[in-house]
């Protein structure tokens, strides 16, 4: 998995456009999911068939989706019916994310959030284990879980361990700190959403500003470096082409421990 991820939530009718220019410029990761409330899975799928036929091959990109529970969906516009079992509505919702996205294999599938009853939730869960046991998906986990009791509860049934949790990454979850040393204890890799948007407080502190003078980096590319240092994978939706530029051109430095230790003691 790269350590930056294009999230294609909210981009609408310009997802198309936004997601080809992200893997122009070099971009090697996607995020979606299937939730037409605030996805164009579809219009995903599209920029990735123009992009290979520009060059681009499947290979060397990394499709994430989710299964978005019907609490999370518009219910007027779902991938599955309100009255479909929850076997069935995570069926269609998959097929519908293989067409949408006009591939046969995806590389990560998450559920959108936990929901309830925990059985139901048990059993999409093992649906998706069947995903990875025929070769259709590559590996599974979960987002928006901020109860480190609920994951450790998901880990100990699942047969084949949950190997992303992506979740927001801001100060009203303590920055997921039990629940992120609980995935590197349990090599879940750890993804971070609205990881600038939800921070303004870090982004404008002294510490970032001194370290972006030194590096002569911006404050984005300063704290994205600090994210995958403490080993989390930002999702980065940005809709500027100078800054997809920028947020990826933060291989050409490392922070000192120090400098990442200044930082820790902002969360």
């Amino acid at each position: 998995m790269p350590k930056m991820i294009y999230g294609t939530a909210w981009k609408k009718e310009e997802t198309t456009r936004l997601v080809q220019e992200a893997l122009s410029f070099g971009f090697k990761a996607i995020d979606t999911a299937c939730q037409p409330k605030h996805y164009r899975e579809d219009l995903v799928g599209i920029a990735l068939q123009k992009s290979f036929l520009n060059g681009l091959k499947r290979e060397d990109v990394f499709i994430q989706t989710k299964f978005t529970p019907i609490n999370g969906q518009d219910t007027n516009d779902m991938p599955y019916l309100a009255s479909d079992d929850i076997i069935t509505q995570i069926e269609k919702s998959f097929i519908k994310s293989k067409e949408n996205l006009k591939l046969d294999f995806i590389d990560s599938y998450l559920i959108h959030s936990p929901f309830s009853p925990l059985e139901d939730f048990l059993n999409v869960y093992k649906t998706m284990e069947e995903y990875v046991e025929v070769g259709q998906v590559g590996q599974i986990g979960i987002s928006n879980c901020y109860d480190i009791n609920m994951l450790s509860y998901l880990y100990d049934k699942a047969k084949i361990k949950p190997k992303v949790l992506q979740n927001r990454f801001y100060k009203d979850s303590f920055y997921d700190k039990d629940i992120r040393e609980f995935c590197k204890n349990k090599n879940i890799s750890y993804q971070s959403f609205w990881s600038l948007s939800a921070n303004p407080n870090i982004l404008s502190s002294n510490e970032l500003l001194v370290l972006s003078k030194k590096y002569n980096k911006t404050l984005a590319q300063i704290f994205y470096k600090f994210l995958n240092e403490i080993d989390i994978t930002p999702l980065n939706g940005t809709t500027s082409k100078i800054h997809m530029k920028e947020d990826l051109d933060i291989l050409d430095f490392n922070l000192e421990i120090k400098e990442i230790n200044s930082i820790l003691n902002l969360l």
